[in-house]
């Protein structure tokens, strides 16, 4: 196997700044009475519009996805892609490979890796949430992500749009061959990524590997649906 390695990737979210409250900053209506800040209000209502395109669209993105995967033969080698390869790839990867293995396509080769440093280990909060799935990241190191193994997968899956850009651009893969996992959810969804847990609270880690399993169930299932088969979308 060609060994892979790892780069850090860096978050896209920048730090707001906080208005000021002191009273000279403060704007005055009629009557000289002043405004009360409206600032968090008003990022939450950005935050919302933000997400709405991803409520609305899910279906139809499910769709396409499911039919995707159902046009295409089955893949020998699955390549399963997160930016650090410590907390999503891996466990996406595990629960697919058991997932496989219960419905007897176990020759499908399932592999993971990412684009941050190489030889890291799955934080503890991760194994652990991972060990409620019946599956074990305890012995897990990041892998990084290697031309060669980009080019070779059958298929890749990824956890947000940006990886599935980078895949293409970097490694000239055909966006028909690389799967963005969060569309497979069969539940709606407010964000079409599959949230980080990077520097995040462990409940973050729980409700991301939660979507996974859910979403990792749905691969399986098309992916080894016998010919001519359907599933409801």
């Amino acid at each position: 196997m060609i060994p892979l390695r790892d780069r850090r990737a860096t978050p896209d979210d920048q730090p707001t700044r906080v208005p000021s409250h002191s009273p000279a900053a403060r704007p005055f209506g009629a009557a000289g009475r002043s405004v009360p800040p409206r600032r968090s209000w008003s990022a939450g209502l950005l935050e919302r519009l933000r997400r709405m395109p991803d409520r609305l669209l899910h279906r139809s993105r499910r769709r396409a996805a499911l039919g995707a995967l159902r046009a295409r033969r089955p893949p020998a080698s699955v390549l399963v892609l997160c930016n650090g390869n410590i907390f999503r790839s891996p466990f996406a990867a595990a629960v697919l490979q058991r997932e496989l293995n219960v419905r007897g396509a176990g020759s499908m080769r399932v592999e993971s890796a990412g684009f941050a440093a190489h030889g890291r280990p799955s934080p503890p909060h991760a194994v652990a949430a991972a060990a409620r799935h019946g599956i074990d990241l305890a012995g897990h190191t990041s892998q990084l992500l290697v031309a060669p193994v980009a080019r070779a997968a059958d298929l890749i899956v990824v956890m947000e749009e940006l990886q599935r850009r980078t895949i293409c651009e970097r490694f000239g893969r055909a966006a028909r061959d690389v799967l963005l996992l969060g569309d497979l959810d069969p539940m709606p969804v407010t964000s079409r990524a599959i949230e980080d847990p990077v520097e995040q609270d462990p409940e973050v880690c729980d409700r991301a590997y939660a979507r996974i399993a859910r979403c990792v169930g749905e691969l399986a299932r098309v992916l080894t649906a016998s010919s001519g088969s359907s599933s409801r979308p």
